[in-house]
Parts: C-alpha cells; sequence; structure tokens
C-alpha cells in the first residue's frame, strides 16, 4: 500500500477555504489541472455516494465517489473508480484545521493506494506534488499568499 500526505498553510479561514473546495464537483473552479467536472445522475454534489467525473487538462478522465463530507471537521473523503493512472484501491481525504493564530488554516491531504510494483515512486510524486500540493499552491495564490 502506497501512502501519500501533502501538508500547507493558507492565509485564510477554515471557513472561508472550506466554502470553495466543499463542492464535490467544484474542482475547476479552484484546481489548476482539472478542466471540467459534473455529477451523474443529477445528484447533488454533497451527497455522500455521489459520483462525479472530471476531465484533467492532459485529457484523462477520472471518477470519484464521495465517501465522507463533514462540514463541522472540514473535511472531505473520496476513492477512485476510474482512473488512468493505474491505481487501485484508492481512497483520498482532504481536511482543513483552523490555526488560531490569525485567519489561516492548516490543509491537509493524503491518499493510500495500491500499484504496479515499481511505479509507487512515480505515482506518489505525481499524485503529492502534482495534484496535492498543485491544488495547495493554487488554493494559497487565491487567498493572496505568494
Amino acid at each position: 500500500m502506497v501512502q501519500v500526505y501533502v501538508s500547507s498553510v493558507i492565509d485564510a479561514s477554515a471557513d472561508t477555504v472550506w466554502s470553495r473546495i466543499r463542492d464535490f464537483n467544484g474542482m475547476p473552479q479552484w484546481h489548476p489541472s482539472i478542466a471540467d467536472s459534473r455529477i451523474e445522475n443529477g445528484q447533488p454534489a454533497d451527497r455522500v455516494g455521489c459520483i462525479r467525473q472530471f476531465h484533467t487538462k492532459d485529457g484523462g478522465t477520472i471518477r470519484e465517489r464521495l465517501l465522507a463530507l463533514s462540514d463541522y471537521e472540514y473535511s472531505c473523503s473520496y476513492e477512485i473508480l476510474e482512473s488512468p493512472m493505474g491505481v487501485a484501491n484508492y481512497i483520498a481525504t482532504l481536511k482543513l484545521t483552523p490555526v488560531t493564530d490569525g485567519a489561516r488554516c492548516f490543509a491537509e491531504w493524503s491518499a493510500e493506494f495500491e500499484c504496479e510494483e515499481g511505479r509507487e515512486r512515480e505515482l506518489a510524486e505525481t499524485i503529492g506534488q502534482g495534484v496535492f500540493q498543485g491544488g495547495f499552491d493554487a488554493l494559497k495564490r487565491h487567498f493572496g499568499h505568494r
């Protein structure tokens, strides 16, 4: 099992950042790698069990199911159902924690998955730096942190 963990501090309150990332269908509005997204079967984007299908800007199609969503804990968990990356049993969690010293929050994005032997490091780097850190960097730019 491969584990990926990335954390960052964003110069905005957890409430403010959560309002931007909470929408399970909203990644194209904040993540630079996502071209478009839709929730299948017309379900609400905050219903546990809903499935989003989205396209990356490099042309990949990914389907993910929302496993948990907590406004109280500022967290969501999801699993990948289909992806061109070659991962299996992929489960990820994105969580915010308020920082009481100023209007900031601590952001964590983690995942566990299985993959073909020999691809662990490559996929951990792609997911950790490309997807997770790329998303955090975009949020920091959006909220004024350079």
